[in-house]
């Protein structure tokens, strides 16, 4: 960018001038005296390190520091864009005379490095999985949709790295120590225990083999999809050992600990977010009119869109102050009968989630009772849990979406109760099946069959398969009924509305895509995934793949059969809220897979564990295996000699990170009324202005 060319008046021509030479990097052709106007009006900077008394070789004069202050202190300087475009040119066309060779290959280096991570960032943007499905999305319907097409894609690529762990660490040392340490496994305790054998025998028919995919048993049971196939193989020589029980035990808990970290840091970018654009309603007001614009969005349609959930957000905001001053105003006998509606109808929710609860408790003993059946009967016997679950899923929220609207809470807090209904449904949901699964395991009705193995035997000789063919025939069966709502429900219901005018279908109208509705689907589905790992170990890519027809479904019924929904959750707190409840769905599954590892018998007949009293066994028992000097390692690493000087630092740590968050807490306070008193100063001004105009008739301007 020329300064010369037309369209520069003397005035900015000047302000670049100035603005170059005050920093010490002046071109030869713009050397011409500024203008008295300019000298008047323009704020000088005196950013030269040398012209400041230091010393220029001195490692302070860093090139990537002097540029990095330059680059922020450019920012902050009352410019126009096309001056501080043109002071920038200047700058990076400037090369410093005096120089050490050092510096100069300092800023080369620098120079390249940035180079070449930008070139690598758009090489990894470019093979970005679904970028342009994402673009489109965003601006058609705007962020609050992609939002939860970008939580569908951290968990595809959650549950793609979690199978290639285990893959690594279990599955493909499982495959190779097979072919080569092909021995029987070894076994302890009584004989009827270890009593198990799932193959099937005989010719099968082919629909048989259907059956079996779709509930995993026979030829699914017995392999590498369930527990019961892998074998508690050790196999070691002087340089190298493999213990395959204690891989899957540390990869169980490796796994864990990877989707902790994984949701922990997309939670801190949430959090910072919503910390950031949180405050009152005056800063939500000026965040909705200043930044609520989405420059993403194509076409009208998608600007309307935007417009009409700009104008909601508003109205939102606007109901919740009217219900506020509303309860305000309640005299004492209206608060009393508000509240006792509102107890009464948590009362029902909660009556409504506990039959649920007792139907799949009902659910379940009938269809393990039952469990010998074969045939379609049989399948529908085994999907019945799934089946109750789904449907509970699905009639309880819409009862006490209803109920919602008569406590008559704001609209805001009214979403997040059904969300947290609907959350503690579904999570409660999987932990009522798992009980009465663990209650039929352990005997809990007739502790006589568990006397000889401590576990139900009988009805159960590998009974981690059976949990894992649970959560097997769960996963696919949310599959299965998203695929089938998409064909004989969406569709249907988009030709019925589109081709029919009468007042049923203006009434029934296009399916809306709720955000938050099928987020909490995710999340339901991932919860069961991790419930199930420690008992499928290729649930993970099961997951996947399943994630991955999902996206596609939803995009397809997205753009074809649905419109977005008009009351949308507010997007800074929303994301949040999202992770938070898959934190706690992973808390959940946490809790099941301590308690399969450190309470349950591990089943003689099958799987790496069947020669220990409990799962976590393993771990004492290849303890004693290491060499001395690893063992005096561990065992001073577990001292108090080591544990009480890194809880003291710890605790100092802590005390540091705390105090600081409370100082940034005081500064961002502080901020946020100094801009709420700036507010008010500048109120007052145009006040006191506009009456100045009205004394001397001076022709008043729109000084807001």
């Amino acid at each position: 960018m020329d300064p010369h060319r037309p369209g520069y008046g003397d005035d900015e021509y000047a302000k670049v001038a100035d603005y170059v030479y005050s920093h010490g990097q002046g071109s030869p052709r713009l050397r011409r005296p500024s203008s008295r106007g300019s000298n008047r009006n323009y704020p000088h900077f005196d950013w030269d390190p040398a012209a400041s008394g230091e010393d220029v070789d001195d490692e302070e004069v860093d090139g990537g520091r002097e540029s990095g202050q330059e680059l922020r202190e450019l920012r902050t300087v009352p410019l126009p864009m096309v001056l501080k475009r043109a002071v920038r040119q200047v700058q990076e066309m400037h090369v410093p005379v005096a120089s050490s060779r050092m510096t100069s290959w300092k800023q080369k280096k620098r120079k390249m490095l940035k180079k070449i991570r930008n070139v690598a960032g758009e090489f990894l943007h470019f093979f970005m999985l679904w970028r342009k499905s994402l673009q489109q999305i965003g601006g058609n319907f705007g962020g609050g949709v992609q939002s939860y097409f970008l939580l569908l894609r951290f968990l595809v690529l959650l549950n793609l790295v979690s199978f290639l762990l285990i893959a690594g660490f279990v599955v493909i040392p499982s495959i190779v120590l097979r072919s080569v340490h092909s021995g029987p496994a070894y076994h302890t305790g009584p004989e009827e225990c270890m009593k198990y054998d799932p193959n099937p025998q005989g010719l099968v028919a082919f629909y048989n083999y259907v059956l079996d995919f779709l509930s995993g048993t026979g030829f699914m049971e017995y392999s590498y999809l369930f527990y019961g196939y892998y074998g508690n193989t050790l196999v070691g020589d002087g340089n190298l050992s493999y213990n395959i029980p204690l891989a899957y035990l540390f990869t169980a808990v490796f796994y864990f600990a990877f989707c902790l970290i994984c949701i922990t840091a997309r939670m801190g970018t949430a959090a910072r977010v919503a910390v950031a654009t949180g405050g009152g309603a005056a800063g939500n007001y000026s965040m909705m009119v200043f930044t609520g614009w989405d420059y993403g969005c194509l076409g009208d349609r998608a600007t309307k869109l935007k417009q009409k959930n700009i104008r909601y957000r508003l109205q939102v905001d606007l109901e919740e102050q009217l219900v506020k001053k509303r309860a305000a105003s309640l005299t004492l006998p209206q608060k009393v009968v508000l509240y006792s509606l509102r107890i009464v109808m948590g009362f029902v929710a909660l009556g409504l989630i506990g039959a649920a609860c007792y139907g799949i408790f009902m659910a379940t003993v009938f269809s393990q009772e039952r469990s010998g059946q074969i045939g379609i009967l049989g399948l529908i016997l085994e999907y019945l849990p799934s089946i109750v679950i789904t449907a509970g899923n699905f009639l309880v929220p819409l009862l006490c979406e209803q109920i919602a609207l008569v406590e008559r809470y704001a609209p805001s807090t009214a979403v997040i109760l059904a969300l947290l209904r609907s959350v503690f449904l579904r999570l409660v949901s999987l932990g009522v099946l798992l009980f009465t699964l663990w209650g039929q395991i352990k005997c809990q009705a007739d502790t006589g069959k568990c006397d000889l193995c401590q576990y139900n035997h009988q009805e159960y000789p590998c009974w981690e398969t059976r949990v894992g063919q649970e959560m097997y025939k769960l996963t696919l069966f949310d599959l299965i009924v998203t695929i089938v709502a998409l064909v004989l429900v969406e569709f249907p219901r988009r030709m019925l509305v589109d081709n029919w005018s009468n007042k049923v279908a203006r009434w029934v109208g296009r399916q809306e895509f709720v955000v938050s509705a099928n987020v909490l689907d995710l999340v339901y589905g991932q919860t069961v995934v991790w419930t199930g790992a420690l008992f499928c170990p290729l649930l993970p890519l099961i997951n996947t793949a399943k994630f991955v027809i999902i996206f596609y479904c939803k995009k397809v019924t997205l753009f074809s059969n649905c419109r977005p929904a008009l009351k949308t959750f507010r997007s800074t707190t929303s994301n949040f809220f999202f992770l938070m409840v898959l934190l706690f769905g992973w808390t959940v599954a946490t809790l099941v897979m301590i308690y399969s590892v450190a309470e349950i018998r591990p089943s003689m007949g099958c799987g790496p564990f069947r020669v220990f009293p409990y799962m976590w066994a393993i771990v004492p028992t290849s303890f004693h295996r290491l060499s001395e000097v690893t063992r005096d390692f561990l065992f001073f690493v577990g001292s108090q000699a080591f544990l009480v000087p890194l809880f003291a630092l710890s605790c100092v740590v802590m005390c540091y990170v705390i105090a600081l968050a409370a100082v940034y807490g005081k500064i961002v306070t502080l901020l946020r009324a100094q801009l709420k008193q700036e507010g008010r100063d500048k109120q007052f001004l145009v006040k006191q202005i506009e009456n100045m105009s009205r004394q001397l008739q001076i022709p008043t301007r729109d000084f807001a």
